[in-house]
């Protein structure tokens, strides 16, 4: 199952439609909770970081018996550094967005604690591309004793 949202940069009130929207999907399919939990942690970060930095973005969601594999990808500044962005709590958010209440250098950590496995690539003044993934029924997955199929 394929699935694919847009999003809006600099719209915050679209921060969280995709991830929404999986949730739902996910939990129609009788996906453990607690693996909707953690997927749902990390897309929502992804979407803020979108929204928070980008100009527009697209979300890819691919869903199979053994693994939901989501992609972002957006067209923005992108990052300079990895490594120190994936640091708790650097950031470069601007004073706007940490005043609304984002943009703490939480984002890619919480991706990286949440998922199964994340790659992140970024070319400077192109954007950024984010995989997140998680396993369903692989033995690699510390998710695999919570999915439930009905």
């Amino acid at each position: 199952m394929n699935v694919k949202f847009d999003i809006e940069g600099g719209n915050f009130s679209s921060a969280r439609l995709a991830s929404s929207g999986v949730k739902k999907m996910l939990k129609q399919l009788n996906i453990n909770i607690q693996t909707i939990k953690r997927l749902v942690v990390a897309m929502y970060e992804a979407e803020v970081n979108i929204v928070a930095h980008a100009y527009h973005g697209e979300v890819n969601v691919n869903i199979s018996q053994d693994q939901i594999k989501v992609v972002f990808q957006d067209h923005g500044p992108g990052i300079k550094d990895i490594e120190l962005a994936m640091q708790e709590g650097f950031s470069t958010a601007s004073e706007q967005v940490r005043e609304m209440g984002f943009g703490a250098g939480m984002g890619l950590p919480n991706m990286k604690s949440h998922a199964d496995t994340l790659n992140i690539t970024s070319e400077v003044g192109k954007g950024t591309r984010v995989e997140i993934v998680c396993y369903l029924k692989s033995k690699q997955s510390c998710l695999q004793h919570l999915f439930t199929m009905h």
